[in-house]
C-alpha cells in the first residue's frame, strides 16, 4: 500500500512522515518506525501496530478503534481526542502521552506504562488496566466506571472528580493520590494502599475497603455510608464530618483518628481501636429532632391526663391540636 508517497508495510521507516487524514484502515505497520510522524485525523481502525515506534507522533483525533498496539512505544505521543475503543495496548509505553478527552472504552491496557500521562476527561469505562502504571498521571474528571484497576499503580495520580463507580482497585497503590470529590460508590478497594490519599468529599457509599491502608488519609466530609471497612487501617486519618452511617468498621484501626462531627449512627465498631481518637460531636446514636421530642412529651402528658378522673375538654382539645 502506498499513501502520499509512503510505502505502508511492516517495518516501514516512516519517521517524520506526514500522513494527515490518511485512510489506513486495517493497515499492517507492525514494528514500523513512526517516530515524530504527523498522523492527525488518520484512520487506523483495526490496524496492526504491534511493536511500532510512535514516540512523539501526533495522533490528534486519530481513529485507532480496535487497533493492535501491543508493546508499541507511544511515549510523549499526542492522542488528544483519539478514539481507542477496544484497542489492544497491552504492555504499551505511554509515558508522558497526551490522552486528554480520548475514548479508551473497553481498551486493554494491561501492564501498560502511563507514567505522567494526561488523561483528563478521558473515557476509560470498562477498560482493562490490570497492573498498569499510572503514577503521577492526570485523570481529573476521567470516567473509569467498571474499570479493572487491580494491582494498578496510581501513586500521586490526580483523580479529582473522576468517576470510578463500580471499579475494581483490589491491591491498587493510591498513596498520595488526589481523589477529591471522586465517585467510588460500589468500588472494590480491598487491600488497597491509600496512605495519605486525599478523599475529601469523595463518594464511597457501599465501597469495599476491607483491609485497606488509609493511614493519614483525608476523608473529610466524605460519604462512606454502608461501606465495608473491616480491618481497615485509619490511623491518623481525618474523618471530620464524614458520613459513616451503617458502615462496617469491625476490627478497624482508628487510633488517633480525627472524627469530629462524623456521623457513625448504626456503624459496627466491634473490636475497633479508637485509642486517642478525637470524637467531639461525633454521632454514634440516632439524634432525635425537636418534633420527635415534642411528640414524646405530648404522649406522656396524655398518659398522665388519662390517670385523672375527668380531664377537661379544653386540655384534651389542646393536646389534640398540638399533635
Amino acid at each position: 500500500m502506498n499513501v502520499n508517497g509512503y510505502e505502508i508495510k511492516p517495518g516501514a521507516n516512516l519517521k517524520g512522515a506526514s500522513l494527515i487524514g490518511a485512510d489506513l484502515d486495517g493497515a499492517n505497520l507492525e514494528n514500523a518506525n513512526l517516530e515524530n510522524a504527523n498522523l492527525v485525523g488518520v484512520n487506523l481502525v483495526g490496524a496492526n501496530l504491534v511493536g511500532a515506534d510512535l514516540q512523539n507522533a501526533n495522533l490528534y483525533g486519530a481513529d485507532l478503534q480496535n487497533a493492535n498496539l501491543y508493546g508499541a512505544d507511544l511515549q510523549n505521543a499526542n492522542l488528544k481526542g483519539a478514539i481507542l475503543k477496544g484497542a489492544n495496548l497491552k504492555g504499551a509505553i505511554l509515558k508522558g502521552a497526551i490522552l486528554k478527552g480520548a475514548n479508551l472504552k473497553g481498551a486493554d491496557l494491561q501492564n501498560a506504562n502511563l507514567y505522567g500521562a494526561d488523561l483528563q476527561n478521558a473515557n476509560l469505562k470498562g477498560a482493562y488496566l490490570y497492573c498498569v502504571n499510572l503514577e503521577n498521571a492526570n485523570l481529573k474528571g476521567a470516567s473509569l466506571i467498571g474499570a479493572d484497576l487491580d494491582g494498578a499503580n496510581l501513586m500521586s495520580a490526580n483523580l479529582k472528580g473522576a468517576n470510578l463507580y463500580g471499579a475494581s482497585l483490589k491491591g491498587a497503590n493510591l498513596e498520595n493520590a488526589n481523589l477529591v470529590s471522586a465517585n467510588l460508590q460500589d468500588a472494590n478497594l480491598e487491600n488497597a494502599n491509600l496512605v495519605s490519599a486525599n478523599l475529601e468529599n469523595a463518594n464511597l457509599v457501599s465501597a469495599n475497603l476491607e483491609n485497606a491502608n488509609l493511614v493519614g488519609a483525608n476523608l473529610k466530609y466524605s460519604n462512606i455510608q454502608g461501606a465495608n471497612l473491616v480491618g481497615a487501617n485509619l490511623k491518623y486519618s481525618n474523618i471530620q464530618g464524614a458520613y459513616l452511617r451503617y458502615a462496617n468498621l469491625v476490627g478497624a484501626n482508628l487510633q488517633d483518628a480525627y472524627l469530629v462531627g462524623a456521623n457513625l449512627y448504626g456503624a459496627n465498631l466491634e473490636g475497633a481501636n479508637l485509642k486517642g481518637a478525637i470524637v467531639t460531636n461525633t454521632i454514634l446514636e440516632k439524634k432525635e429532632d425537636d418534633k420527635d421530642l415534642r411528640i414524646k412529651e405530648l404522649e406522656e402528658e396524655i398518659k398522665m391526663l388519662k390517670t385523672l378522673e375527668e380531664p377537661s375538654q379544653g386540655i384534651t382539645q389542646h393536646l389534640r391540636d398540638a399533635l
